[in-house]
């Protein structure tokens, strides 16, 4: 099937009502949550997984993915108009926004924040439908200890990225690794850490673990915090820029379109790094640095697109591979699993209409974006004044219910509450609990892959370093372990000399 032929099937899949009206709401939910600081889209995916078990597959990653790039454009509003960001993504809009809306230039900071995102989204899709054929083709390629070595790398490039420490973001993925082997071993049959629990023997349910960690722990942090709302009260117009604005903005959109595609394709949160990455080109770059941070309209346009187009990037190792490369892609890879569906070099072949389905929701979606975000800025303003009392023992309520629908368990339930007390003190401490949630993930391939290796090569363990693509990944995750080794060991002494 050609590209054209396969846009054609997705537009089709798409427009289904059903489908149509699931991408309505994954956006819809996305711009929400984006809007609303605290949950994020991670957490978000997490809690609303059980909701899509009794839905088609195609519906189910439309809606997901719907809720992924949406929170990117409802980031931006807290941004600018609250100095808040609602989604990490959105930090460095706020350097510029917020000085804009003070200004009075609150319309065509949203109004080029929307139509940012837009462009963005649109390129990072475009570039995604013909990159992951060529990327699908040379997996197909790849063996077991292909696969084994590009999971170590991705993994390594996750601590090299991660904020905090090289320790506990080691300590997070050897946790997530560890959960992982928990159950029956597939080769032996033999039980591993169930301490004789019949619900273990499955091994630990991802869904009710990923709410625990992402959602429960994400609401108990936010209970404990107090924000103090400053939202910008004048009267909001002029939401579509001059001409002057848009001149100083195409060039910083279309940079921030390939920096957000290429960066998002690598492991590690692809759209905050892609976010600081184009504001500090633009800043670079730009005849008039001294302005940036005193409401540049360019420190706005180039980040806003950026962390669009590297929701479309994050896409690629996913489809084309089948490894996600952050959590939010690590939690569609397991949305794909529980469906039946498997991401890889097959997917297009196997199921199109997921794989075209989801393309096209992508153009719908970006649309659908665009028309919500300008006209119900005021509803959204009026959403930040809700206080989180109000609003997290209802997102626990629907922790609860969406826990115990996946299996009518308890057991589910109590495995989600010990996931959430474990995770709120986690990140307590400073551990990130997203490594540990792409190692749990990506553990049982890892595992398998590391197997099937040994038994191709009759246990000789070099058959990782014969293979040119396999020593390739090794060689780069030994060498940023040991960048990362070395930059832990050199602040462990500065700080035993101070």
């Amino acid at each position: 099937m050609d590209i054209f032929a396969g846009v054609a099937q997705g537009f089709q899949t798409a427009f289904q009502p059903l489908n149509f009206l699931y991408c309505f709401v994954g956006v819809f939910i996305g711009t929400l949550i984006g809007v609303l600081p605290g949950i994020g889209p991670v957490g978000t995916i997490a809690i609303l997984l059980p909701v899509t078990f009794g839905i088609s597959p195609v519906s189910a990653i439309i809606m997901l993915s719907g809720i992924f790039y949406g929170a990117q454009y409802g980031g931006a509003t807290t941004s600018i108009l609250v100095n808040i960001p609602g989604e990490a993504a959105s930090v460095v809009t706020c350097l510029d926004g917020y000085q804009m809306a003070r200004q009075g230039r609150a319309g065509p900071a949203l109004g080029i924040a929307a139509f940012g995102s837009l462009i963005g989204g649109t390129f990072s899709t475009i570039a995604l439908m013909f990159l992951v054929f060529p990327l699908a083709k040379a997996a197909l390629k790849f063996s077991s200890p292909e696969y084994f070595s590009i999971i170590c790398m991705s993994m390594t490039i996750l601590i090299y990225l991660v904020k905090g420490s090289f320790a506990k973001a080691a300590i997070m993925i050897l946790m997530g690794l560890f959960l992982s082997t928990v159950g029956v071993d597939l080769l032996s049959s033999k039980q591993r850490f169930t301490f004789g629990f019949p619900f273990l023997f499955d091994g630990i349910g991802m869904v009710p673990m990923a709410m625990g960690l992402l959602g429960i722990s994400e609401i108990l942090m936010n209970l404990e915090e107090s924000i103090d709302r400053v939202i910008y009260k004048a009267k909001i117009k002029n939401l579509l820029p001059s001409l002057q604005e848009w001149k100083r903005s195409i060039g910083p959109i279309w940079r921030g379109s390939l920096i957000g595609f290429f960066i998002g394709i690598m492991p590690g949160p692809g759209a905050v790094v892609s976010t600081f990455v184009s504001y500090s080109v633009e800043k670079k770059i730009s005849k008039h640095p001294e302005e940036f941070g005193k409401g540049a309209i360019e420190g706005v346009a180039g980040p806003e697109t950026a962390n669009n187009a590297a929701v479309g990037g994050a896409y690629v190792p996913l489809m084309a591979m089948g490894i996600p490369q952050s959590a939010v892609t690590g939690l569609l890879l397991g949305a794909l699993m529980i469906h039946g569906v498997t991401p890889g070099p097959l997917l297009i072949s196997q199921h199109p209409q997921i794989f075209w389905g989801v393309i096209a929701s992508m153009y719908i979606g970006n649309v659908m974006l665009l028309l919500l975000n300008l006209p119900l800025i005021g509803i959204w303003v009026k959403l930040l004044e809700v206080p989180y009392r109000i609003l997290m023992p209802l997102i626990l309520l629907c922790c609860l219910i969406g826990a115990y629908s996946i299996n009518y368990s308890v057991a589910d339930v109590i495995i989600m509450t010990i996931f959430g007390i474990t995770g709120y003190i986690l990140r307590k401490f400073d551990y990130e609990v997203a490594p540990m949630i792409l190692a749990y993930i990506l553990g049982p391939l890892m595992e398998r892959s590391f197997r099937q290796s040994l038994m191709m090569s009759d246990g000789k363990f070099s058959i990782f370093i014969e293979r040119p693509i396999s020593a390739v990944a090794l060689g780069i995750a030994v060498l940023l372990l040991l960048s990362s080794g070395f930059s832990f060991y050199r602040k462990a002494k500065t700080k035993l000399l101070q």
